[in-house]
């Protein structure tokens, strides 16, 4: 099984113009309008999907995040117009399960609450809004977060940053006291792309896909700042991350809270650590290549946490919190819900949510303030962000 078009998309681009870097294969492979991964609705989560996330485990994940919304919307004291902004927001389930939550037990917060999704794409816009009709009066859509003005609010991000495009960097080793560092780019096999020869134009057409590498692309690739690397060491370079962040921190007051996988800076770069984080996925099994169904598996790296809390600083926002999962959550429940008594299902979700061997270590979670700099109740078992994440 193969995505024929977007093969031949990518095909054709590599012949007209020679390789490319691993960061415009990922986006394409990820997010052409028609044919790529996310664009084209193709992207299933869950436990028959091809990943598991916080979502997947049912609206336990979304009602400790309201809690956390709640607090923060008097902490902000009550604005009485809260804007949550989803970004990443797959089907909408999320949002359906937090603004429910609000509904039931924070009226007034409710109340005050309009929630905007940010979604590029049509498809799953549609899936979001039939999940969300209850709520169509407090829901609206932008395609980009430059559409949006500023707002007081919080920023909400669950796995978005772990799937923009990364350059692929590996180490030709230490020369004249610093790294040489190589950038792998994406080229037909045997180098059948633009300027080489090619004698038999259906060969060339028909050519698989191949990792050649060749000196980096631009300048803001090398971490000359990190070290020095061995021989062979390969990583990533998100550049579209921090830019992101950059735009997200631009709102008037309030928080960016974003969940995901990942290491600050010290431990991403780790020697051990010297293949890389890029990992490929389709129906909950990790593939050995990238290169393997185009278009129709997830491509992700973990997120290098230092950068993107530097790049919020670049815009005026502040580290508040950065800890685990299962610490974030912990303090959450220890603060809004000390005697709830959880039914089953809720408590096989927490299991998966909190246990260290499941979600709750693997994922990590980052607040930034924008004129806002108070402890919230997920960051109470936290240390110091600006020690844990070096910068």
């Amino acid at each position: 099984m193969e995505n024929a078009e977007l093969i031949e998309t990518i095909r054709g681009e590599i012949g007209a113009n020679g390789p490319i870097p691993f960061a415009r294969f990922m986006e394409l492979a990820l997010y052409h309008p028609q044919h790529g991964y996310y664009a084209s609705g193709r992207a299933n989560i869950g436990r028959r999907g091809d990943f598991f996330t916080n979502v997947s485990v049912g609206p336990l994940f979304g009602k400790l995040l309201a809690a956390q919304f709640a607090e923060i919307w008097e902490k902000l004291r009550r604005p009485r117009d809260l804007k949550i902004v989803e970004q990443g927001a797959h089907d909408g389930i999320f949002a359906a399960d937090a603004l429910s939550t609000l509904r039931q037990s924070a009226g007034d917060c409710f109340a005050a609450t309009s929630y905007c999704i940010v979604e590029p794409f049509p498809i799953w816009r549609e899936r979001q809004q039939e999940n969300l009709r209850e709520f169509a009066e407090k829901t609206s859509w932008v395609a980009s977060i430059d559409d949006m003005e500023p707002f007081v609010g919080i920023h909400f991000s669950n796995e978005l940053f772990d799937s923009l495009p990364v350059h692929l960097i590996v180490s030709g080793g230490v020369a004249n006291g610093a790294t040489v560092w190589n950038e792998k780019f994406v080229d037909l096999e045997h180098g059948l792309s633009a300027g080489a020869p090619c004698g038999v134009e259906l060969r060339c057409q028909n050519a698989p896909f191949e990792f050649v590498t060749s000196t980096v692309s631009r300048p803001d690739l090398l971490p000359h700042h990190l070290g020095f690397f061995p021989a062979g060491f390969e990583t990533e370079v998100n550049l579209a991350a921090p830019k992101l962040m950059s735009e997200i921190a631009k709102l008037s007051r309030g928080l960016i809270l974003t969940i995901d996988y990942g290491f600050p800076r010290a431990e991403f770069y780790s020697l051990y650590r010297n293949q890389g984080t890029l990992q490929v996925r389709a129906k909950q099994k990790k593939l050995a290549s990238p290169f393997e169904q185009i278009g129709l598996a997830d491509i992700s790296a973990h997120v290098e946490w230092s950068s993107l809390a530097e790049a919020a600083q670049s815009s005026g926002a502040t580290p508040i919190g950065f800890t685990d999962q299962n610490h974030f959550l912990t303090g959450i429940i220890s603060k809004f819900f000390p005697d709830a008594e959880f039914d089953p299902s809720e408590k096989r979700a927490l299991q998966t949510l909190l246990h260290p061997e499941m979600l709750g270590r693997s994922f990590q979670v980052l607040v930034l303030g924008k004129d806002f700099h108070e402890t919230l109740a997920g960051f109470q078992f936290g240390r110091d962000p600006n020690a844990t994440l070096g910068i």
